[in-house]
């Protein structure tokens, strides 16, 4: 069974409390141990009611979220989550295809694992959406995303990338900032062309071809600097930002 864990931080540092909404108790015993080993602390509801009531009473700062649970599923809960605030949501399922996800992701999901899944990437990913989401970065975090070689300022669609041995400003059109902000916020992961077309491209753009064609342009600006491979392409499956260590 598994508890909430005690605060053991310094006074004034509280660990980050992640519910884990799984009915499968093996996983979320796996899941929680990783967490917990990683200073995290950790709720587990079985069913997607009992999700709703904890974090109705407990306000964690993520939610990982199975979308098959008994009594409320996945969708319903996300749903309802997204309607009473912000709260930070990792999708688990079972289910890889295009259109689940889109549904996770137009809903509100900040992410999706798909099982069977290394605990530890749940958690990499987990760290990830919490140090975006947590109000303690400051301001300034907040505003501007630092992934090499890029400094990529959110609320002023501006992106500084350092080439040449000096920052340059990079001239992007809206749909070009917002793949590539998509792209930084998990360099390593391999984006579908559905996945970046829902988050990144106006609704006119109806087509994941059209992913193709803003990514292209993308890229040569980059290569015109001087940086090449970026964004990185996967034969079949999407995009990422970059594949290196």
């Amino acid at each position: 069974m598994i508890n909430q864990q005690p605060n053991t931080n310094p006074p004034g540092k509280t660990q980050a409390l992640v519910l884990i909404a799984e009915d499968e108790e093996e996983i979320a015993e796996i899941l929680a141990a990783y967490l917990v080993r990683s200073g995290l602390r950790c709720l587990h509801a079985r069913n997607g009611r009992e999700a709703l009531v904890l974090h109705l009473r407990h306000k964690p700062d993520l939610v990982l979220l199975d979308v098959q649970m008994p009594e409320v599923d996945g969708w319903r809960v996300l749903s309802e989550i997204r309607h009473r605030g912000t709260t930070p949501v990792i999708m688990l399922t079972a289910m890889d295809q295009d259109i689940d996800k889109l549904t996770g992701l137009r809903i509100g999901a900040d992410d999706y694992v798909v099982k069977p899944f290394n605990p530890a990437e749940v958690v990499a990913r987990t760290q990830a959406v919490l140090r975006r989401a947590s109000p303690q970065s400051g301001r300034n975090d907040k505003q501007v995303m630092r992934v090499a070689p890029f400094q990529i300022d959110l609320d002023n669609h501006e992106v500084m990338v350092e080439a040449n041995g000096r920052m340059q400003k990079l001239e992007l059109t809206l749909t070009e900032f917002k793949l590539l902000a998509q792209l930084a916020r998990t360099p390593k992961r391999v984006f579908s062309r559905a996945e970046l077309l829902v988050n990144s491209l106006p609704e006119g753009d109806a087509l994941e071809r059209t992913v193709d064609s803003h990514l292209s342009k993308l890229r040569k600006k980059l290569e015109g600097l001087g940086i090449t491979g970026i964004p990185s392409g996967v034969r079949g499956v999407g995009y990422r930002l970059w594949s290196g260590e």
